[in-house]
């Protein structure tokens, strides 16, 4: 245990340096409570996003490497900001118009449009812990709604109200001149239309713990408890209330969020608590570079992702650089799907400490399956392309000549990599083929390939054949080589990116390779395969 200990102090993976300024602040040993709490928040106006599975991955990644550090129990709060108004009608989503007339009212009161939860925001946090659930994430759900109207928040909030000049002196300077004479941080929740107002306080009775403000539609004035869940809070001062009520002592957040947590760390301190350790990590970008956003719906899905690839590939995504702007689209899929085969290959041939800062260590929360051997994703991916199949037992039939000892018992990992394969094929890489006539230098190139090939036994290994693709493209003198491979995928694939040629020869078959070739020239139509 020492020696594990010792070199989980020494590991420069991120996650142990997170874990590591985490001990310190906790001075090595147990809180009052008896536990460190870890937090993640997640906005439910609209479908979860990856943004959203990416905080809470890479938190779990924080808290397992906590565990190698200390004996002291973890928690990790999944908390939804569920009482927030509805400000707009997302994007992606059913019965817009239905939506439209419940803006300003709480998420938590606003009818579900897909008509299968008792709100909306019932229906989002569901979809979140189902796939936080399927990932196989330890965490406890918590509703800011649930939490308000328990009074869970009460003593903060009293405290906030005492503490009213002092929070508002930190908040006005980062406001225009027009939002600084009707701000406050308490918003009322109408006892009569349910809508959650951002409206100027008149008068405020810390004694009896009650606000009074002016009804924007009738001209009266209303006196409401800031307890009970009559009022929440404005969001910079909510997550600080929240990290005080809470005692967190860890949480994680966007770039985008810089200021907030500078502005809530100080209204934290004011409210007598210690804002919790952090780590900022870059945004998450769709194929166009623009930022993931949970209302317009762009980029994949969560759905989506888990379709087209493993969980723990997507694991492996967060992990790499975090505080790098990442782009989450097709195109990445099958790369981190190889670079997880990968990582797995390698972790059970290092020593312990390599082991540590192997990514598959943190994405398998410290305990990886064994690799299994097999085609890579992206050949797989190529093979489901070449015969235009939504077959998965065509696809292991072709692994089956390959590996005869392969069957979906005997390898679970590259079963779920074809059903992957097969589903990436049909709805993103069939819909996107493009098939082209090669130039008069590129027949010549390829007919000699095929020739090439044709001579090699059935079985020939993928390194062969690769060795002489590569010979063949230089011979034509194809410069920069790539465009050589560049000509077999849109040639042979219909696409401008492939996996090695030689690999997806050996499992495709070396006469079936040769066939392909010659059909492709013979001005075939390779998508009618």
């Amino acid at each position: 245990m020492a020696a594990a200990r010792d070199l989980a102090m020494a590991a420069k993976a991120w996650p142990f340096e997170e874990a590591r300024k985490l001990l310190e602040r906790i001075g090595g040993s147990a809180p009052a409570r008896g536990h460190v709490l870890f937090e993640t928040g997640y906005g439910p106006s609209g479908l979860p996003h990856i943004g959203t599975f990416g905080e809470v991955a890479r938190t779990t990644m924080v808290r397992r490497a906590f565990a190698e550090l200390s004996d002291v129990p973890t928690r990790l709060l999944a908390f939804s900001d569920d009482m927030d108004g509805l400000r707009k009608v997302p994007d992606n989503v059913p019965n817009r118009e239905m939506l439209a007339g419940h803006l300003g009212r709480p998420l938590t009161a606003v009818p579900d449009p897909f008509g299968t939860h008792d709100s909306f925001g019932a229906h989002n946090n569901a979809r979140l812990c189902a796939f936080l659930d399927r990932f196989g994430f330890a965490y406890e759900f918590a509703s800011a709604t649930e939490y308000y109207r328990a009074g869970r928040f009460d003593a903060t909030l009293l405290r906030l109200l005492e503490r009213y000049d002092e929070t508002i002196a930190v908040i006005l300077p980062t406001l225009g001149p027009e939002r600084r004479e009707t701000y406050s941080p308490f918003l009322p929740v109408c006892p009569t239309t349910g809508i959650v107002l951002q409206v100027p306080l008149v008068e405020r009775r810390p004694q009896s713990g009650t606000i009074v403000y002016r009804d924007p539609r009738s001209g009266a004035l209303v006196e409401v408890p800031v307890t009970g869940g009559h009022c929440k809070l404005q969001w910079k001062a909510d997550w600080a209330m929240r990290w005080v009520a809470l005692d967190v002592d860890y949480e994680m957040s966007g770039k985008d969020l810089i200021d907030s947590v500078r502005l809530s760390s100080r209204i934290c301190r004011i409210l007598g608590g210690t804002p919790p350790e952090g780590f900022t990590y870059e945004l998450f970008l769709d194929q166009n570079g623009e930022k993931i956003s949970k209302s317009r719906g762009n980029g994949l899905t969560i759905d989506e992702c888990l379709g087209y690839g493993p969980a723990e590939s997507l694991g492996w995504f967060m992990y790499g650089k975090p505080k790098a702007a990442k782009r989450l689209h097709f195109d990445v899929i099958p790369r981190n799907v190889d670079e997880w085969l990968g990582g797995l290959a390698r972790f059970a041939g290092e020593d312990a400490a390599a082991q540590l800062e192997n990514p598959a260590w943190h994405v398998h929360a410290g305990n990886p399956p064994a690799a299994e051997a097999g085609p890579s994703f992206g050949v797989l991916l190529n093979l489901a392309s070449v015969c235009n199949t939504e077959d998965a037992a065509v696809l292991w039939a072709f692994v089956a000549r390959y590996m005869p000892d392969a069957s979906p018992a005997t390898h679970p990992i590259l079963d779920a990599l074809v059903g992957h394969a097969i589903a990436c094929y049909r709805d993103l890489v069939k819909p996107a083929k493009r098939y082209r006539a090669p130039t008069p230098a590129e027949r010549a190139a390829l007919a000699d390939i095929a020739d090439s090939i044709a001579a090699m036994p059935q079985g020939t290994d993928g390194e062969a054949v690769q060795t002489e693709v590569y010979a063949i493209g230089k011979a034509h003198g194809f410069e920069p080589l790539r465009d050589w491979f560049r000509c077999l995928y849109e040639v042979l694939l219909g696409q401008s990116e492939g996996p090695r040629f030689g690999s997806f020869a050996a499992i495709y078959g070396i006469a079936e390779t040769v066939t392909l070739i010659r059909r492709a020239l013979a001005g075939e139509d390779l998508s009618a395969s």
